[in-house]
């Protein structure tokens, strides 16, 4: 274990100004405070935090970050607390510490949810103070580094969201030597099998080429000097993990890899970084498509470099990265690489998180951000936005990939999204009113489906319509965070919205009937009665069926007595309106139920409002599917009609509430029924295109009921078909894929 002294000496090797007796007193205060307690290994628990603290030296971090190192888990396992570190170390430090405690106690159904809690407290802290990432990060390693004495459930579960969350955060911080090492521990781990497979490959490959790297490296770097360029340049091997997920990615064995090993190229100036690449090209042939320059456009990490790929000394393919001095810090520590993490050093900041000598830290407000953790700050104000625990730890991490592409706005400004985005993606990535309303993009100059996927370099122009709402399917189709959230809100404030309106027209025809005055200003006077917080929301759960109307009438006025229903009739909370398609389909109707002489419910049709049980039931223009949510309006003599809640047919009823029923799908997941839906495709007029379209349906396991071919001009058809699925996953299936064929222009449901 570190001595007190070596810690000391560790942190004034790089900072000479450290405040030694910060460092003393925190190193003591944590060894007392965790007294005897143990590690699983059997080592002294305070073994843990040096270890930790160690690790951030490393990283030459300041003396205030030290110390909270050394302090981060005495909040949370000891009896220490926030005041007592705010007394001691100062509230900077003691915002670090609570920074990193975990929530302890937790009223939530599933360790998922408690770990999105977690993270959601993890990274608001880190907006606040960056420096909370960097001592969790390292924290983590460190308990990476001796998992082998945990429990092995405990194991595989630590190493899965190692890999999950953090390794990606380490990475989208740019701190590519952590996070491949946090890839390489988590890796064995859960797939150790694959790891060894792997390692064995590569040790062979080592055992082969012992000689081509030294070669490769002195031949670049005789031909770089004979230019006139000095240059560090050295051989790098990619790690396992790397190596197996391009595999995976790819589809490909080992041996068709062509870049195991990569060699950067360090100059001294940007400059030379650009002659460098002109002498590597006229020197040996570059491979097409294998350039990129991250000099010109960094990565949203800062990450800058000249990547391209030649076949080289010896026929063999040599990947090279060409940077700075500054740039391969950078790379490889990330924001810690960033002077703002170096004591001593004051920043201008206009709400910065000070530091144990004056040194100025980011924080929210700093004008120095980095561009990484200006991304870090507007991901978390993105998914802070009210989502579920578990929607909130989906959406961190899709935002967390690695894997982008770069695309401008007419203007000229650039987005990066994830590889396999679409223009709803690049959409919302400027602005959610943006997303909300778009309805076409223009890629390149062209008009393109929405689901096109974005390349690097596209220039998008989203069209947008103010009418427009995000159709509800898109949430399966879009692969950022950001987006998947935006729909996700705005599908749920349109259902909101109905239920809404439904419940004031209740509300109003109740209040009616009973003689007495409906108005806004009452109904949020007695918000409170209801356990209801807006107005809004108290409409919409009238409109659902949670509230009835008779107990908003007795809120407001608790003198009121409900008229005596004739005899026959019943009333109750819930029930179930049977309504038969042929294979057990059923509609759950809140407000009516029927129970037997025994007490149970009686499954069966009942009459509803002047309907009998064998009226016929029938579904709007365009079908509703199982996974959407759908409504019942009643129409005397000819049954109820099935729409989607989103169909703007029903806009027609919205004067006529007593016509409308809140019916639930009821169907066996193991049902092979099909329901009708309608889509629309616009297409290329030639022949074969309706072939293309009927195969998608078929291998897709679909069904075509009706077929109609309108043609519109010369060189393209709208085609109107009628298809029989399962549910709204499997329609949603089908229109990507109709849509991913060359001769589809358009693709689209109708009716819903």
């Amino acid at each position: 274990m570190m001595r007190q002294y070596e810690l000391v000496e560790r942190v004034t090797r790089y900072n000479p100004n450290a405040d030694e007796n910060l460092l003393n007193k925190a190193y003591v205060y944590a060894m007392q405070k965790h007294g005897t307690q143990q590690r699983a290994n059997g080592d002294p628990y305070f073994s843990h935090p040096l270890e930790v603290a160690g690790i951030l030296t490393d990283l030459k971090l300041d003396d205030a970050t030290i110390a909270a190192a050394l302090l981060h888990d005495t909040i949370e396992d000891t009896d220490a607390t926030r005041p007592e570190i705010d007394s001691a170390f100062g509230a900077d430090i003691g915002r670090l510490v609570e920074g990193l405690t975990k929530i302890q106690k937790l009223d939530l159904v599933s360790r998922k949810a408690a770990q999105a809690e977690n993270l959601r407290k993890l990274l608001l802290a880190i907006s606040e103070d960056v420096r909370v990432l960097l001592v969790k990060l390292a924290d983590r390693l460190h308990n990476m580094r001796t998992l082998e004495f945990m429990p092995e459930a405990s194991r595989e579960r630590i190493a899965e969201e190692t890999l999950e969350i953090y390794a990606p955060l380490a990475g989208r911080m740019g701190m590519h030597d952590m996070r491949e090492e946090l890839e390489e521990l988590s890796f064995r781990e859960v797939n150790s099998e694959a790891h060894a497979t792997v390692d064995d490959r590569l040790s062979e490959l080592r055992r082969r080429n012992s000689t081509l790297i030294a070669s490769i490296e002195r031949e670049l770097t005789d031909g770089l000097a004979d230019n006139g360029i000095a240059a560090s340049v050295r051989g790098r091997e990619k790690k396992p993990y790397s190596i197996f997920r391009k595999m995976e990615r790819n589809a490909v064995g080992f041996e068709q890899l062509s870049d195991i090993i990569g060699f950067r190229v360090v100059v001294d100036s940007v400059a030379e970084c650009y002659r460098a690449l002109g002498v590597v090209h006229s020197t040996w042939p570059a491979v097409p498509g294998r350039f990129k320059d991250y000099i010109s456009t960094p990565k949203q990490n800062d990450y800058r470099s000249i990547h391209t790929t030649v076949i080289g000394p010896g026929r063999q393919r040599v990947e090279l990265q060409i940077r700075t001095e500054e740039m391969d810090q950078v790379a490889e520590y990330g924001i810690a690489a960033h002077p703002l993490y170096k004591d001593g050093v004051v920043v201008k900041s206009n709400r910065g998180a000070i530091g144990t000598n004056g040194a100025s830290h980011p924080s929210a407000g700093s004008n120095d951000e980095i561009g990484a953790y200006q991304w870090l700050r507007r991901t978390i104000e993105m998914l802070a936005e009210g989502d579920t625990p578990e929607e909130f730890l989906e959406h961190t991490k899709l935002e967390l990939f690695q894997d982008q592409v770069f695309c401008f706005t007419p203007k000229g400004r650039l987005i990066a999204l994830p590889r396999g985005a679409t223009p709803i993606d690049f959409a919302y990535a400027v602005h959610t009113d943006i997303g909300d309303t778009c309805v076409g993009s223009r890629i390149n100059g062209r008009s393109m489906p929405l689901m096109t996927e974005l390349d690097n370099g596209d220039e998008v122009e989203i069209v947008c319509s103010k009418g427009q709402v995000p159709p509800a399917a898109w949430e399966s189709m879009v692969v950022t965070g950001k987006a998947r959230s935006a729909i996700r809100r705005a599908t749920r404030a349109a259902v909101r919205q109905q239920y809404a309106g439904l419940g004031r027209r209740i509300l109003e025809r109740a209040f009616e009937r009973s003689k007495r005055e409906y108005s806004d200003e009452l109904m949020t006077a007695i918000l409170p009665r209801l356990a209801q917080t807006n107005l809004d929301d108290a409409l919409a759960t009238v409109g659902r069926g949670e509230i009835p109307s008779i107990d908003v009438l007795k809120a407001a006025y608790p003198d009121h007595k409900e008229d005596r229903l004739p005899r026959g009739r019943a009333r109750s909370e819930e029930g179930w309106f049977g309504l038969s398609r042929g294979s057990g389909l059923k509609f759950r109707v809140p407000g009516f139920s029927r129970k037997t002489g025994n007490g149970k419910d009686a499954r069966h049709a009942i009459p509803v409002r002047g309907l009998s049980a064998d009226n016929p039931v029938r579904f709007a223009e365009g079908g509703a599917l199982p996974g959407e949510r759908i409504v019942g309006i009643t129409t005397p003599g000819k049954g109820v009609t099935v729409y989607p809640i989103t169909s703007q047919a029903l806009k027609a009823f919205d004067d006529v509430p007593d016509r409308w029923l809140d019916v639930r799908w009821e169907v066996d997941n193991d049902s092979d029924e099909r329901f009708p839906a309608r889509i629309e495709v616009t297409a290329i007029n030639e022949p074969g295109t309706l072939a293309q379209i009927a195969r998608v349906i078929a291998d897709n396991d679909g069904n075509i009921s009706n077929l109609k071919i309108t043609k519109a001009a010369s060189d393209f058809s709208v085609m109107l078909i009628d298809l029989e699925v399962f549910d709204l996953k499997h329609l949603t299936r089908l229109i990507v894929q109709i849509r991913a064929r060359k001769v589809v222009s358009l693709v689209s449901r109708v009716g819903a």
